[in-house]
């Protein structure tokens, strides 16, 4: 392993710090963005079961002990009941893209090392080759086993930058999609509750 590192050239340790980022990233947007963390299943079903001003209590409870993106929307919802159904939605829209932005935080890095991963391995095969040419050059091509040695020896960063943008873009991808859907599952929620506190009170 370590032979495969040092024969790439310099870049291959940029390369390993990338992954060395991507893996620290997937591993913590996967713990972070657990539904059970973002929508605790007891959370959903208090304010669910929230139909009367006598269970926004209990509710405010329920939330202040499950600290989450959706305990914070709906804490914002209940503060502003007694403000116009516009002002509240547009405060709770407020908070909601807020709350995306810290459920996104990491995913621009993660995104990054996609892109550079497999610029940087290009870069790597590019300065093999120009320093395998350039000795070539002087000594003449004598040996085309030596010739293929390098080329592969070459390639090694390109392996590598593709071997790190791979799994970074599945994880990115997976996780942008997986917090659109708990943004719109929790705007449905909301949804649902503000319909129905402000049904009771017109």
């Amino acid at each position: 392993m370590w032979q495969f590192l040092t024969s790439g050239g310099p870049v291959m340790f940029l390369l390993v710090l990338a992954s060395i980022v991507g893996v620290a990233l997937i591993i913590e947007r996967g713990l972070a963005l657990r539904r059970a963390k973002v929508i605790p299943p007891h959370l959903q079903t208090a304010i669910e079961n929230c139909r009367t001003p006598a269970d926004l209590p209990r509710l405010a409870q329920t939330c202040h002990s499950s600290p989450s993106p959706l305990a914070r929307l709906a804490l914002t919802a209940q503060d502003n009941l007694k403000e116009p159904k516009t002002d509240t939605v547009d405060l709770i829209e407020t908070q909601a893209r807020q709350e995306v932005v810290k459920l996104e935080r990491g995913l621009v890095i993660l995104e990054i090392v996609v892109g550079i991963g497999p610029l940087l391995g290009l870069v790597g095969t590019i300065h093999g080759l120009i320093i395998l040419f350039g000795e070539l050059g002087k000594v003449g091509l004598t040996d085309n086993t030596r010739l293929a040695a390098g080329i592969a020896i070459a390639l090694n960063a390109t392996l590598m930058g593709l071997m790190v943008a791979i799994p970074s873009l599945v994880a990115w991808s997976y996780y942008s999609k997986k917090v659109e859907n708990l943004a719109v599952e929790m705007e449905g929620l909301l949804d649902k509750f503000l319909r129905q506190q402000y049904r009771l009170k017109n």
